[in-house]
């Protein structure tokens, strides 16, 4: 069995005009070499490429682009890709993975992108965390927002009323039925035992 060779690490930039790379990674690969997947289902708007750059070029490479040792195609990263492409970089970090099949490498390019998208936020945690990253002046588009969403986010959710047609609850209604067990009372449609 063959043994994986250790991840390289690299903390700056290699050359002068290169963003710094702080990830694990193979090999720093010119960009022209690499070649995207013809059969990526994901589209990258140029608003979001535009972001992704921004932030590349802030903290530099936190994520390599993936690239198949089995078809020689990026599985991951098309928009980082997109990215450096419009940052003007010479050459990215990249992350070669074996897939045994053609159909796993097709399943990983579209599970990287949709197994992200199947979490759902804490909202009163994001806001909590956005808020004390305004306080202290970060430029808040790095987190990936923009400012409508931002002013949507930091703002208090105002409490619900009711309708002004809304009847007042009579807490002295008379209840057709109990619960034996726990004594919850209800009107309505009696549970089927």
């Amino acid at each position: 069995m063959n043994k994986p060779k250790p991840k390289k690490r690299h903390s700056g930039p290699k050359e002068p005009g290169q963003t710094a790379i702080n990830c694990a990674y193979d090999e720093v690969v010119p960009l022209e070499k690499l070649v995207p997947n013809p059969r990526n289902p994901n589209r990258h708007p140029e608003s979001q490429v535009r972001l992704l750059a921004k932030v590349i070029a802030h903290q530099g490479w936190r994520s390599p682009v993936v690239v198949s040792t089995r078809s020689g195609f990026i599985v991951a990263g098309h928009g980082r890709y997109d990215a450096a492409r419009l940052l003007g970089l010479s050459q990215v970090p990249v992350d070669y993975q074996d897939f045994a099949t053609e159909a796993d490498e097709w399943a990983h390019l579209v599970a990287d992108n949709r197994i992200a998208e199947l979490a759902e936020a804490d909202e009163a945690a994001l806001r909590e965390l956005l808020g004390e990253l305004k306080a202290t002046d970060f430029e808040m588009e790095l987190t990936g927002f923009d400012a409508d969403a931002l002013a949507g986010l930091l703002t208090e959710p105002a409490e619900p009323e009711p309708p002004d047609d809304f009847p007042e609850a009579d807490e002295d209604l008379p209840t057709e039925h109990q619960c034996p067990r726990c004594g919850f009372q209800w009107s309505g449609k009696a549970s089927q035992e």
